[in-house]
């Protein structure tokens, strides 16, 4: 008899099963392993310090620019914040014009059938009349004695006819 080739020397022989490999490895098939390099500590990879420094100096940058950004939208005397505190506080001053209260002397204007009172001093000449009384409530009736009235509607429902009399 002779010897086996050196490719079937550690299989079994025929009608036994080769017992598992221990557990978690595997059965090796095909081509051996490649040796692997041994894990240690990993080499810096060469400009790993260059592009460390950029990437914090575009960090710096952007946080630089948003925080001047900031810092201008809030104190600019011509912009940002300033500009919509301005624009408010105009818009609150038009509204108190429009808005007479008892005693007040208006000039009426009617754009499209709106009629819309703007305060004015009782002595100027475009002075058309004055305001007798506030009546709350939607579809008030001003008295006789009252030359004019005009009706608001709100959408909030602070609904109210103002009555004028003549200057």
């Amino acid at each position: 008899m002779s010897t086996p080739p050196p490719q079937y020397q550690n299989q079994p022989p025929y009608g036994q099963q080769q017992p598992p490999p221990p557990y978690g490895q595997q059965q090796p098939y095909g081509y051996p392993q490649q040796p692997q390099p041994p894990r240690g500590p990993q080499r810096p990879q060469p400009g790993g310090a260059l592009r460390a420094v950029k990437s914090a100096v575009i960090v710096l940058a952007v946080f630089g620019a948003v925080g001047y950004w900031v810092w201008d939208y809030n104190t600019s005397p011509t912009g940002g914040k300033a500009k919509a505190e301005a624009s408010a506080s105009a818009a609150a001053d038009e509204a108190k014009t429009h808005e007479p209260e008892v005693g007040d002397c208006v000039k009426v204007a009617d754009p499209q059938g709106h009629p819309v009172p703007t305060i004015v001093a009782c002595d100027a000449p475009e002075a058309e009349y004055k305001m007798g009384a506030l009546l709350p409530g939607q579809g008030q009736e001003c008295s006789a004695e009252y030359d004019y009235g005009i009706q608001h509607y709100d959408r909030r429902g602070f609904d109210y006819t103002m009555c004028f009399t003549k200057v």
